[in-house]
């Protein structure tokens, strides 16, 4: 029924534009792109009816993806698999064919001619095609991803040396196959993978538990797995752990996880609430050298942040400080300002900025060669300490009669229609009207 409405629309949709190509004198070229869009995705959608209601052999279908082969290619074991997939696996687990676990001398793939040969002559027979590679849902999982997962979970109960392997390899197919990740939406599942690092996490080998938790990292991409990875206390538990033990690494594809996650409004509640999980993050902030590393925390302190109380939480942690210290030192600019506008909505995040000399520095800022996405900021804040702090309004007005600053912003012929309006906002709230500029003479 799906697929017949979908046909009906876009039949309807055909119709209006060659009736206006026809009918009308002239026509753009859009029109005429439209209408080959329109018929292409009719064609598309007529062969995918016809090849869902076929039976394919199963010697046709590759054992990776699951799906008509385009490629046959022979491993070096004797499988046949479609080659973008097993170039895929080779790439990422070298020298371990994907159904045997056989471990390979080499990787060299021989085209299987007469598989391809059937293959070819069976579409003719059925008037069907073949999905090219790039338009398959790699989403689609089969027993071999299940049996590769199951025995690779096995290992994690080994030694550590075989852990380690296990690990290494759930990353690289978590990362490179969507059809993995999936997998990892049952709770035991996860849990048999985080096993390894459960009693604690300063005790496991740096880069076990770098790989696992890069593998919780690329299954939380699987939208579904956002719920049920928020609502596993345990997992929670160990991500915030790992944001301030281990690796950089591990730390920060902890935090980027937290982000991930973060996408969910329950999550960030969750996630607030777990114990240190805030802290973690001001922390890493704080002590990383890398820029990328900075960034990924912020972002995911950014996200956590969208939910008021954690704003407060945040606040209390010292991120305002940490977050000027940043500034002045010209670490991310930008995106260190949006996360202390988002702050700056919190009363507890007003008081610290006021205290800690926020109103000459944004003052200060604005005064200097910033982009305009951070004179944004800037405004904002200071539109917000202006409506909650009357001392400080006084203090804005007397830095304004001095260095005319917001009164430059809201005249300027380049800076943003935001920029402006803030400015001229923040005039009105420190009674200061805006002087217009001189008429032109007559």
């Amino acid at each position: 029924m799906a697929t017949r409405d979908a046909a009906g629309a876009l039949k309807e949709k055909l119709r209006e534009l060659v009736n206006s190509i026809v009918e009308a004198d002239e026509f753009t070229v859009h029109d005429a792109d439209h209408a080959i869009d329109a018929l292409s995705a009719l064609k598309d959608l007529k062969l995918k009816t016809k090849f869902e209601n076929t039976t394919v052999p199963p010697n046709f279908l590759c054992p990776l993806s699951g799906h008509l082969m385009t490629d046959p290619v022979i491993f070096a074991t004797g499988q046949t698999f479609d080659r973008p997939f097993i170039e895929r696996w080779v790439n990422d687990v070298k020298r371990i064919c994907a159904q045997t676990e056989q471990v390979l001398s080499d990787s060299v793939l021989t085209p299987n001619s007469l598989v391809h040969e059937m293959i070819t002559q069976w579409c003719k027979e059925h008037r069907t095609e073949s999905s090219k590679p790039e338009d398959l849902d790699e989403g689609q999982i089969t027993d071999e991803h299940r049996q590769r997962v199951s025995s690779l979970l096995q290992k994690l109960s080994k030694s550590v040396s075989e852990q380690k392997q296990a690990a290494k390899e759930l990353r690289q197919l978590t990362k490179q196959m969507p059809a993995y990740r999936a997998l990892f939406g049952d709770k035991e599942v996860i849990h048999r993978l985080l096993a390894p690092i459960s009693d604690s996490i300063g005790s496991v080998d740096p880069r076990l538990q770098e790989d696992l938790i890069t593998t919780v990292l690329n299954a939380s991409i699987h939208q579904p797995n956002k719920i049920i990875f928020g609502s596993d206390d345990k997992l929670i538990s160990l991500i915030v752990d790992s944001v301030k033990s281990g690796t950089m690494e591990a730390r920060t594809n902890a935090a980027t996880v937290i982000f991930s996650l973060s996408a969910l409004d329950d999550n960030r509640g969750i996630i607030g609430n777990s114990e240190g999980a805030i802290r973690n993050l001001v922390s890493l902030i704080e002590e990383a050298k890398q820029i990328s590393v900075v960034k990924d925390a912020a972002s995911a302190l950014y996200a956590l942040c969208t939910k008021y109380e954690n704003k407060g939480k945040a606040v209390r942690e010292g991120a305002m400080q940490i977050i000027l210290g940043k500034i002045s030192s010209d670490i991310l600019v930008d995106e260190m300002l949006s996360l202390l506008a988002n702050l700056a909505n919190h009363s507890k995040g007003v008081k610290v900025l006021g205290n800690h000399g926020g109103v000459p520095f944004l003052l200060h800022m604005l005064r200097s060669n910033a982009s305009e996405i951070s004179k944004e900021n800037c405004l904002r804040i200071l539109h917000i300490i202006c409506g909650t702090d009357k001392s400080k309004r006084k203090a804005i007005r007397e830095d304004e009669l001095i260095h005319d600053t917001l009164s430059g912003l809201a005249q300027s012929t380049i800076s943003t229609e935001k920029v402006k309006i803030k400015a001229k906002s923040i005039l009105e709230k420190i009674k200061i009207v805006e002087s217009s500029p001189p008429s032109p003479s007559p």
